[in-house]
């Protein structure tokens, strides 16, 4: 009996024995393991406070308003702190990111322009040609608009070659509404088209709701796409497309979207609205369509003829708030100013003769203000600038026509001996 209980005595001790030492031996691992999880944990934090740091910049970069610093202050929207040292490192770097895609600068020679303020409603617009489908002049969100109704339709602007106009070097900008596809349950897109002499199409560009499709031609007659994504919007979009003896960019709100290194040259466009669906609620509209000749460079310019025009600041309606889609164009004179520390500029702000002639010089001149306060946000020092707002008395062109008044709507950059 003793004999059976030292023996179950000694197993137990054995079983004992071997679960402390397989505990320990767990510890251990477990000890490890918890190691090895907090450095994983150390590092995961780390690289989470640096895409917090890195969204943090991109942020400050892109967002146009107002913002709070790490140390509380207010910062500009150039993503300089008014507080801290390191503040204009901090600038520069949010500005070549902030400008980086919005580099879309208006050509200098209008070659065709329309905002359809003449035109009558419900009437096909005169300066332009039908080449297929329904098209007449309507109303949107206050603003007269070309409207495709229907399945597709298919215009052309009124030139006098209808089939060889654009430059090799030119621009192209139009406003487009979109209205929202999921919840009218029909599908639609609009398409611009560019074709050469001989009517082959060269490119395409498709804008959806929320995406840009392109198509387009090599110099080698090789066909090539691409798309690209954009956010959805519901209402007023602006498009600008540039193309600079073969390449060729696209543009969404300032944004460049496409940028295609080589194209073959096109020698005009044509503008498609297309609905698909039985309700035809997916409705489309362009207005404000204006075709230019290549930019000259500002330096060029200036040197020719003591000042340069420029057409690529443009404002909200009625006010002297600068769209961000001018950021290109003042971003390349800030660069001019800072190659060049002694050049001095009069800014001085024009319109055409709609409207009346008191409002309009007052608006000109709010608006040439809001020019030199954008250059001096930028690092322009103060004293190199002055702003007119010179109204509706220096036109350049006749008030008579769509093309006159948009020449006319200008800002001038006078250079000071």
């Amino acid at each position: 009996m003793k004999t059976n209980i030292f023996k179950l005595f000694t197993v137990s001790l054995i079983l004992l024995l071997s679960c402390s030492t397989a505990q320990a031996q767990f510890g251990k691992r477990l000890g490890k393991a918890v190691e090895n999880a907090a450095k994983n944990a150390t590092v995961r934090k780390a690289e989470q406070k640096t895409d917090e740091a890195v969204s943090k910049a991109i942020d400050k970069a892109t967002d146009p308003d107002t913002y709070k610093d790490k140390d509380g202050g207010e910062s500009d929207n150039r993503g300089i702190s008014t507080q801290g040292k390191d503040a204009p490192q901090q600038g520069v770097k949010a500005v070549e990111m902030a400008y980086a895609k919005s580099d879309f600068v208006p050509g200098d020679e209008i070659i065709f322009s329309d905002d359809l303020s003449n035109e009558q409603m419900g009437e096909f617009p005169s300066q332009w040609d039908l080449v297929s489908g329904v098209a007449e002049v309507a109303s949107v969100d206050g603003q007269k608009a070309i409207f495709f109704a229907g399945e597709a339709g298919m215009v052309a602007p009124l030139m006098k070659n209808m089939k060889n106009y654009l430059p090799d070097v030119f621009t192209v900008e139009f406003d487009l509404w979109f209205n929202n596809v999921e919840k009218t349950k029909s599908t639609g897109s609009y398409q611009l088209l560019f074709y050469n002499a001989n009517m082959n199409e060269r490119a395409s560009v498709q804008f959806d709701s929320d995406d840009v499709i392109w198509r387009y031609y090599t110099a080698s007659n090789e066909r090539r796409n691409g798309e690209g994504k954009v956010p959805e919007t519901i209402g007023w979009r602006h498009i600008s497309i540039s193309f600079n003896k073969r390449a060729f960019k696209v543009y969404v709100d300032g944004t460049r979207i496409a940028n295609i290194p080589s194209m073959e040259a096109p020698s005009n466009l044509r503008f498609v609205g297309e609905t698909w669906g039985s309700s035809y609620k997916f409705v489309e509209y362009i207005t404000n369509v204006r075709i230019a000749k290549g930019a000259v460079p500002l330096y060029d310019r200036m040197m020719t003829d003591g000042k340069f025009i420029t057409y690529g600041i443009t404002f909200d309606v009625g006010k002297s708030t600068i769209k961000p889609e001018s950021m290109g164009e003042i971003n390349r004179i800030a660069k001019l100013m800072q190659d060049n520390p002694g050049l001095k500029f009069s800014v001085e702000g024009h319109t055409d003769s709609t409207g009346n002639a008191t409002y309009n010089h007052k608006l000109s001149d709010e608006r040439s203000a809001a020019v030199v306060a954008k250059l001096v946000e930028m690092g322009v020092s103060k004293d190199r600038l002055q702003s007119a707002g010179k109204g509706q008395n220096s036109p350049i062109a006749d008030n008579g026509t769509d093309e006159g008044r948009a020449k006319n709507r200008r800002v001038e950059f006078i250079k000071i001996n």
